[in-house]
């Protein structure tokens, strides 16, 4: 007991030292490495399904959350919910789904890419939330493990992509307007 009282006090000591933390806080090298060690330990997991489920479980649940609410709003009428996984006819893993019950052309491409509205949860996150944090070596490491799976989850899957296109009169309309959008910054 005393050795673990020991080596916390003296973790204590190291990752409150402000020649530390400022080192460790301000270097993009050891955040892309940090990155990359999460993305890692997740991939090690795609051997098996249940563990791979439980570590894409948070994840899984806001990608879904914003197909579901995004649903709602435009009357897609959602009819399933689910973040467990399932095999797929191909061998693949479905780690979780939103059926909708009236997919138009108007719903369907916000519907699809509604996980792109993840990144401006992130974006606000990283605004707004990271600079109240007390600057400490854990706050950091939940601060960067949180906005991986934001950011990672943000990005629409094949399938998703594959409703959006359901629609050519979607694709222009919401095509159109992102145009209009981007010309009138």
């Amino acid at each position: 007991m005393d050795f673990l009282k020991l080596l916390y006090q003296r973790w204590i000591s190291f990752s409150s030292n402000p020649e530390i933390l400022d080192t460790f806080l301000n270097n993009r090298f050891l955040l892309i490495f940090l990155v990359i060690v999460l993305l890692r330990i997740k991939y090690k997991t795609y051997h098996s399904m249940w563990a791979s489920a439980l570590v894409n479980i948070p994840g899984t649940i806001l990608h879904e959350l914003m197909h579901y609410i995004v649903g709602l709003v435009l009357n897609a009428r959602p009819c399933n919910f689910t973040i467990f996984p399932k095999k797929a006819a191909d061998g693949s893993y479905v780690m979780g789904s939103v059926g909708f019950r009236n997919v138009t052309f108007y719903n369907a491409v916000p519907a699809a890419l509604a996980p792109l509205l993840l990144l401006i949860i992130g974006f606000y996150i990283n605004r707004y939330y990271l600079p109240m944090m007390q600057p400490t070596m854990i706050n950091y490491i939940l601060y960067v493990f949180l906005q991986t799976i934001i950011i990672e989850n943000a990005m629409p899957s094949g399938a998703d992509f594959k409703v959006a296109g359901m629609y050519l009169q979607g694709v222009l309309l919401y095509g159109f307007l992102f145009v209009a959008w981007v010309l009138s910054i």
